[in-house]
């Protein structure tokens, strides 16, 4: 798909976070440090000040750094907490949701969301692989509404992927496109379909390297080795896959296997890691020891 052609951007004056989890945290703070006053949804007083905590942490890391134009403080004063969707203000330039991988999850708040805010209000997923079109259903104004598929760490990557869907209306791409620039971030545009670009090729290397493992083809640092080295990946699948979750990499696994078949199949190596709770660096254990 062509990219669609772009006004100068500007950092959207007021935007809504729905989830303060590593990815949610993450958004807000691109956001927060290009400009944004940031509103982050997230359900109890006390996952609340977690989640305004983690912008703090990735702040504090930035600024140290040296990647923010101001101090820490000044950045994570444009960043307040709420803890329903229906406290979202009605004049946000763009709400993104960024809760786990549940369709119906994501389609509820988001639809309350829509409820909450005004007509101009640009709405947005960052799932990794869900059906933008599904999700788009719960909707009554849909034209407003696509995915923005950031990438983990937000504040350091490089890409946005942009995901249209077909009711999708191309000013709210053009916004989305702008937006992304104003994040310093790069992006590739692609049609609504299972997976995306992005994690339905970097799936299909990660299971392959999971399926190398469970047949004792080589240990995992070899295979990773392999990629970076061999091929300048800047990690290989398998420590990728313990830095994305190995619960993550399963949930996207089984939907993918279900819309395009039997070649995406989640090894019985993954499902076993998942049900002992080796879900990668955020337990301390996967593919890899992480302290």
């Amino acid at each position: 798909m062509t990219h669609v052609s772009r006004a100068a951007p500007s950092a959207p004056a007021l935007v809504g976070v729905i989830g303060g989890g590593r990815m949610g945290a993450g958004i807000a703070q691109s956001f927060a440090a290009a400009g944004s006053t940031v509103i982050v949804v997230e359900s109890g007083e006390q996952a609340a000040a977690a989640a305004r905590d983690r912008v703090a942490t990735g702040l504090k890391r930035a600024a140290e750094r040296g990647r923010l134009d101001e101090s820490a403080e000044q950045v994570l004063a444009r960043v307040t907490t709420v803890e329903t969707v229906d406290e979202l203000p009605e004049d946000a330039d763009l709400v993104v949701e960024a809760v786990p991988e549940d369709a119906a999850l994501k389609a509820r708040l988001l639809a309350a969301a829509e409820r909450a805010v005004g007509p101009a209000t640009v709405l947005a997923t960052n799932t990794s692989s869900l059906s933008v079109t599904d999700i788009a259903a719960a909707l009554a104004r849909p034209g407003r509404f696509l995915g923005m598929h950031f990438f983990n760490p937000v504040p350091a990557s490089e890409l946005v992927e942009i995901v249209v869907a077909p009711d999708t209306a191309a000013g709210v791409v053009e916004a989305a496109l702008g937006w992304t620039h104003v994040l310093g971030k790069k992006d590739v545009v692609v049609k609504d379909s299972p997976g995306f670009a992005s994690s339905r090729l970097g799936l299909a290397l990660g299971l392959e390297a999971i399926r190398m493992v469970e047949e004792g083809v080589a240990e995992p640092e070899a295979i990773d080795d392999a990629m970076h080295l061999g091929y300048k990946h800047p990690m290989g699948p398998l420590r990728l896959t313990d830095l994305v979750g190995l619960d993550v990499r399963l949930a996207i696994a089984e939907h993918l296997h279900a819309t395009l078949g039997e070649r995406f199949a989640p090894p019985r190596l993954l499902r076993d890691k998942v049900a002992r709770g080796e879900l990668g660096r955020k337990t301390g254990q996967g593919f890899y020891a992480w302290p």
